[in-house]
């Protein structure tokens, strides 16, 4: 009710409503010294009480807090009108007026009989001061009853367009809302995956240029014989190569996921884990950890990352276990959880191009480092999804 009033159509109906109110109020004044009739100073009496109790009643602020405010405050200016209506058969015309405030401020249930019992009321005011010798016109009955009508109309018609058009500003501001959210998740997933493809660059061309450029001038510099001249350009050379290679490992981890920028894949899996919401994520680590280079890492974390989505997202599972195990040779991850499972043979064997948590892309990203991915499942017996990524040579990994 009190959002309906801040509107600007709903405070033109009111200052509308205020003068109609105020308009037949005066009328049976007016009436009363125009006919010069011998009540006219009870009826002026009972106009100024009425329209007294009418300010405060628009001037309350419990009044439009308050139902409980509100009845007590339509009860006391229907009785000031049943009064008004004894005095003067005008006074049936402030009934309009009263329809609009009973169908405004209390709940329809209450709303509808007040109404009706107002439309009595003023058929019985008139019928009071009519004279028994005239006869009776449907108009006594139709005038109020079709006034009362029209207010119930009106009333309920305008709420049931307001509710609708609060039910459309809501839809559009949580389409606007939900919009917002998915560019920004589209800048920050566009931003994630240059940075991966830049860090992937340096680490397949730069970095790797560079470490092999270091073997080839270690090997010449033990082939060369002792005293050599050329054995200090080699060795500046050499040195030159090492600290490139370390600007460009660098380079790689200032490109990292954030996840794995203040800790180790182990840490950045462990919170994984404990964030999922809906399923509970058992994490393990086995055998001896080494320290991995950055696109392993990059790759074995989106790996889990995708996995435990499609977990959530569509397995339905009570329980997963992520296992990072590190072998002499190589390094996995498994994710196995307990849901409804699948046929692997349906899964669409492109990546999508939306680039999203696909078992296609797990797969390429898996290749890209010389590594296999496989997937184990049915129907109703859960999955497994395994990486394995062989671990470079000592000397030429990041």
């Amino acid at each position: 009710m009190n959002a309906v009033q801040r509107t600007p159509v709903a405070l033109v109906l009111r200052l509308c409503l205020h003068a109609l109110f105020a308009g037949l109020l005066a009328l049976p004044a007016v009436r009363s010294f125009a006919d010069g009739a011998p009540r006219g100073g009870a009826v002026v009496g009972a106009v100024l009480a009425m329209g007294a109790v009418y300010a405060a009643g628009t001037l309350s602020p419990a009044v439009a807090r308050s139902r409980r405010a509100a009845a007590v405050w339509l009860a006391t200016l229907g009785v000031c009108w049943v009064v008004l209506l004894a005095l003067s058969p005008d006074g049936l015309w402030v009934a309009f007026p009263l329809y609009f405030l009973q169908l405004h401020l209390l709940p329809v249930r209450w709303a509808l009989p007040a109404v009706a019992l107002t439309a009595a009321a003023a058929i019985a005011g008139y019928l009071l001061h009519s004279s028994p010798a005239s006869p009776l016109s449907p108009g006594i009955f139709i005038g109020p009853l079709l006034g009362a009508a029209v207010a119930v109309a009106t009333v309920l018609g305008y709420q049931a367009l307001y509710r609708e058009s609060e039910r459309r500003r809501e839809l559009i501001d949580e389409l606007m809302a939900t919009r917002a959210e998915l560019a920004a998740a589209e800048r920050t997933a566009g931003t994630l995956a240059e940075r991966e493809r830049l860090a992937r660059e340096i680490h397949d061309t730069l970095a790797q240029g560079l470490s092999s450029i270091q073997l080839l001038l270690r090997a010449a510099q033990r082939a060369l014989p002792a005293g050599s001249p050329a054995a200090p350009r080699i060795e500046q050379a050499r040195t030159a190569a090492q600290d490139n290679l370390a600007e460009a490992r660098r380079f790689v981890r200032a490109l990292s996921p954030p996840d794995l920028e203040h800790g180790s894949l182990a840490g950045a899996l462990e919170r994984l884990s404990a964030s999922s919401h809906g399923t509970k994520v058992q994490f393990t680590v086995s055998g001896t950890p080494t320290e991995l280079p950055t696109p392993y890492e990059v790759t074995l974390l989106r790996t889990a990352q995708s996995a435990l989505a499609n977990t959530v997202r569509h397995a339905e599972a009570d329980r997963a276990e992520i296992t990072l195990s590190f072998m002499d040779t190589s390094v996995s991850l498994d994710v196995v959880d307990d849901g409804r499972g699948f046929d692997p043979s349906s899964a669409p064997s492109a990546p999508r191009g939306d680039g999203g948590f696909g078992l296609p892309a797990m797969r390429s990203r898996a290749r890209s480092l010389g590594g296999t991915l496989s997937v184990e499942s049915a129907p109703g017996q859960g999955t497994a999804v395994a990486v394995t990524l062989p671990l470079p040579a000592r000397e030429a990994s990041l």
